[in-house]
């Protein structure tokens, strides 16, 4: 039998709490040490997933996916789809997040159940994670709100010189002064929701016939124009996917996580669905205030479109700088949590120079590791064409993570077919049929922007439409590079075997793992 998801990371007992468990102090010391460093409720979680899914994807995506749909309706109608998939994948992720309640995510799913060849699944992922840019598209839209609010003409090199300033200072800030950026993430994170429902509720205003402008009538014959090509509507697929990004958030931090199970399956709901009713919302209020014409010609500024038609000119102006507020607390947030991945792989020994990756000196904050996502940003951030960087990164971020997601997603059908031989029992199930859209949905996310876009439908102004394909299936391929050297070749040349071993923390009695190199060839298996 199949070890099961509570020891195949070394957890104890302590590790899975479920929802009719005791909050009695555990009597062991070092479970009661475990037990005082969970210091995320409920609350912290929900926002947790709140804070990172609402990013910049809501005031720059909405324009793009009604030029690719061509009608509201259809719009509306894959706002919607991009929803449920979402509200798919939260399940999967709620399933396996309560059944392996560890900080790691996908991770430790992947690791679970594609165990042959040994140790590919983390391969695959290191390589996920060093080469995506993560922060390098809310840093392009900062630059470009910002000079939108200075009345500055966006250009290739000024958009681009004011994201890198951007992302720099985030960087800075998260490896010199955590405890500042800390606060000022949290600051920028409230202003973010200031922001939405001020655009909510101008859009029952503007419903109700408050404008500076005529009422474009965009509900009056709503899928008018409509186009429905495979391209368009996969790609538009894609913003509204990106702009879910972030609902299994919580589940990166689940070591952290006050009675995770109970916790996760609270959270994870109420952040998704308030974020679900936030985002059809702001996508009225956008239609009921801003012509078509100015919708598509707007692009990622369409936020500052809706604001001069409802506020006037001045509103304007104003309100496009703390969009860019928001865009630069939406960097704050992933290069702090990306830069902590990449500790964490230096902590497991995955990485050459281990000691150097998981390092928190010399002010306590994982400054490598920042450097790391902050270099790789930047690299995506000034490479694409004018024009085309914020579509290439967006897509060349959202396609490796479909990638992910089908495998996440038929990982868990796997399990369904196989329950008793993996003893798979979680506290919480998503069911096999929201696991097979979840896959399906993915496969199709992977498949389809191989198809050919119509006349005029290409998302790029002089990348390939496949571009961010290519690249992406390179980001994946690089994992598994990575992996043919770390764990095949150089152990062949070296004499040595891999084994991942279990250590608890003799202070605060927290599990680790981490990965050792064993001489000789018979080494129990990890």
């Amino acid at each position: 039998m199949v070890k099961n998801p509570l020891t195949y990371f070394g957890a104890s007992k302590a590790d899975h709490t479920s929802d009719d468990a005791s909050d009695d102090v555990p009597s062991d010391g070092l479970a009661y040490a475990r037990e005082q460093k969970r210091q995320i409720g409920v609350t912290s979680a929900t926002f947790l997933i709140f804070n990172r899914m609402i990013g910049t994807g809501i005031f720059a995506t909405p324009s793009g996916i009604f030029a690719l749909s061509g009608s509201v309706g259809l719009s509306l109608f894959i706002w919607v789809a991009g929803m449920l998939i979402a509200a798919a994948g939260m399940a999967v992720y709620l399933e396996f997040g309560t059944a392996i309640p560890r900080n790691g995510g996908e991770k430790n799913y992947l690791e679970f159940v594609y165990r042959r060849p040994k140790f590919v699944a983390t391969g695959f992922y290191t390589g996920y994670v060093l080469l995506l840019g993560w922060a390098g598209s809310n840093s392009v839209v900062f630059g470009e709100y910002i000079l939108h609010a200075a009345n500055v003409e966006v250009g290739r090199w000024n958009q681009r010189g004011i994201g890198l300033a951007c992302i720099t200072t985030a960087f800075l800030i998260h490896g010199l002064a955590l405890k500042w950026g800390l606060r000022l993430q949290n600051l920028l994170g409230v202003i973010k929701l200031i922001i939405i429902l001020i655009i909510v509720v101008a859009g029952w205003a503007a419903l109700g016939g408050a404008l500076k402008v005529p009422n474009p009538h965009n509900f009056d014959n709503a899928f008018e124009g409509t186009t429905g090509s495979a391209y368009g509507v996969v790609t538009a697929l894609y913003n509204v996917i990106w702009s879910y990004i972030g609902y299994s958030n919580a589940n990166y931090a689940l070591s952290e996580t006050k009675n995770p199970v109970r916790t996760l399956k609270f959270a994870a709901p109420l952040a998704l669905g308030t974020v679900a009713v936030l985002y059809m919302f702001v996508n009225i209020a956008y239609f009921a205030a801003v012509p078509k014409e100015e919708i598509l010609s707007s692009g990622r500024v369409l936020a500052a479109s809706f604001f001069r038609n409802v506020f006037g000119a001045r509103a304007e102006r104003a309100l496009s700088v703390f969009v860019a507020l928001s865009a630069f607390g939406n960097v704050l947030a992933v290069i702090f949590s990306q830069g902590r991945l990449v500790q964490e792989l230096g902590r497991e020994g995955i990485l050459p120079f281990s000691r150097f990756w998981a390092s928190n000196k010399p002010f306590n904050a994982p400054l490598a590791g920042l450097f790391e996502h902050w270099a790789v940003s930047v690299i995506i951030m000034l490479a694409p064409p004018p024009g085309d960087a914020y579509n290439f990164i967006l897509n060349v971020i959202s396609y490796p993570l479909a990638i992910v997601n089908s495998f996440v997603a038929a990982g868990l059908v796997w399990l369904y077919f196989h329950r008793q031989s993996w003893n798979w029992n979680p506290p919480f199930t998503a069911t096999l049929p929201v696991a097979i859209f979840f896959l399906l949905s993915n496969i199709y996310l992977v498949v389809a922007p191989f198809v050919p876009p119509s006349d005029g439908q290409s998302i790029y102004e002089s990348l390939p439409y496949w571009s961010h394909c290519v690249v992406g299936w390179g980001i994946i391929a690089g994992g598994g590079v990575y992996w043919l050297f770390w764990a095949v070749i150089l152990p062949k040349i070296g004499g040595y075997q891999l084994v991942r071993e279990t250590v608890v923390d003799d202070v605060d009695g927290w599990e680790r793992s981490f990965f050792v190199r064993r001489k000789g060839r018979d080494v129990a298996k990890a």
